[in-house]
């Protein structure tokens, strides 16, 4: 299992980051990235130091870690400039929090993400036609989660996701140890969203080039 999505206390997780790294690795995952919420308010902070921490942490596990963000219910207009910040930081995953269907995320979010230096659009909700196309033409992920409520739209994204050739993995969004989960129960969400065994196939390469590519 690779998850380019957890969260720890730096913003609104419940885990430290060297939990998070032990958590993961106990239960068999092969590469992770911490993605705290960020703004302008701490993105200074949060980047910085999840990068210090894996720097640290790095040699003593076999997890592949890679330090991220989570742009969050940032205005539209504001998005392209923080990825910008983000990394010149050093961010190596950049997640934009997509317009789900249970938070109040601004219209147009998930459009000016598309148009951001980002990797993953997080939990798109009900992403337009033509921006899933745009996904697909640039080469940002969409993300299938297991995190209860943002699923709902699961099946949604992924049918569009396969219709125009856009890449998909699948995260966690994970705040708690409960959260984490093996590859065979992500298996399982994939199939729920009606993907073939072909199609989940590619998703796991997909997540095994963004460890290679961002490691």
């Amino acid at each position: 299992m690779m998850d380019f999505h957890i969260h720890s206390v730096f913003s609104d997780g419940e885990l430290i980051p060297a939990e998070i790294v032990r958590r993961a690795e106990q239960i068999g995952y092969k590469a992770l990235a911490i993605t705290d919420h960020a703004d302008q308010s701490n993105i200074d902070l949060v980047v910085p130091r999840i990068i210090k921490v894996f720097r640290e942490i790095q040699p003593f596990t076999s997890v592949v870690l890679i330090p991220g963000v989570e742009i969050t219910h940032v205005p539209p207009k504001l998005i392209p400039e923080l990825a910008k910040e983000a990394r010149k930081l050093g961010a190596k995953i950049i997640v934009v929090h997509g317009e789900t269907l249970v938070e109040p995320v601004k219209e147009g979010t998930n459009e000016k993400a598309l148009d951001s230096d980002i990797d993953i659009l997080a939990h798109p909700g009900l992403i337009k036609e033509e921006e899933v196309k745009e996904a697909a033409k640039k080469g940002i992920y969409l993300e299938i989660t297991s995190r209860k409520g943002h699923s709902l739209s699961n099946g949604y994204v992924a049918k569009l996701a396969l219709k125009y050739k856009a890449k998909l993995v699948i995260s966690t969004d994970s705040h708690s140890p409960k959260d984490f989960i093996t590859k065979d129960f992500a298996v399982k969400i994939l199939k729920g969203a009606s993907l073939t065994e072909k199609d989940i196939y590619r998703v796991f390469k997909n997540m095994e080039e963004i460890a290679r590519r961002k490691s």
